[in-house]
């Protein structure tokens, strides 16, 4: 097995960067999701509401900085085209605590699910996919470990899937059919709930060991 893409999403719910190399620490991908979308209240707005998010492009600077679309996350132009798509009354925060994951910090999918999905992986925002695995072989994988170099990562459960899962990535296009599909035939979750427990530098195509 091997490491066969590399993704990080610097804002939450829109579209990632896809990396030949990352830095994991015991928060996931250095850089994951550090900038999110708030409402009035504080709570957290997503692309499960509202998809247009999707069609903006999360990136990092080469000084680290989150991008949206290539402009800096707090650029007045970014906020402004947020609010179109949310609401006037919503903000851009940068936070790095581990408040910002939804379930545990890193999400871990495989080709040969992905191919048994038969649909764009993207769909399923991961933050690895590993390549070289057998069919839905995954699903025997929580509760194991993958180790990547010096990288530990433990695989925790199968993640459930909701309805992100049914818009086009390029398009933004809906087509509900995508998450009925998962439901029946992978009991609604694809990919794995992970946790970084030894940290380090993985690059693609580096040596991936299942134990």
């Amino acid at each position: 097995m091997y490491v066969k893409e590399i993704w990080r999403y610097p804002v939450k719910s829109m579209a990632g960067e896809r990396l030949e190399r990352a830095t994991l620490t015991p928060l996931g991908i250095a850089g994951d999701r550090v900038v999110r979308v708030v409402n009035q209240l504080g709570r957290v707005v997503t692309s499960r509401t509202h998809a247009a998010l999707l069609g903006h492009h999360g990136s990092t600077s080469p000084t680290g900085e989150p991008l949206v679309d290539g402009l800096f996350w707090d650029h007045p132009s970014v906020l402004a085209q947020v609010r179109n798509i949310a609401g006037p009354g919503v903000r851009l925060i940068h936070d790095e605590s581990a408040a910002r994951f939804d379930i545990l910090p890193l999400l871990v999918a495989t080709d040969g699910a992905i191919a048994a999905f038969g649909r764009d992986g993207r769909r399923l925002r991961p933050n690895l996919v590993i390549g070289g695995v057998e069919g839905l072989d995954e699903r025997q994988w929580p509760g194991r470990q993958l180790r990547i170099g010096k990288v530990i990562i433990d695989l925790d459960s199968l993640r459930g899937r909701c309805v992100m899962t049914t818009y086009d990535p390029d398009t933004l296009v809906q087509d509900p059919n995508v998450l009925r599909d998962i439901v029946q035939r992978f009991a609604g979750e694809l990919a794995l709930n992970s946790a970084v427990v030894q940290g380090g530098e993985i690059e693609l195509n580096q040596p991936v060991e299942l134990g």
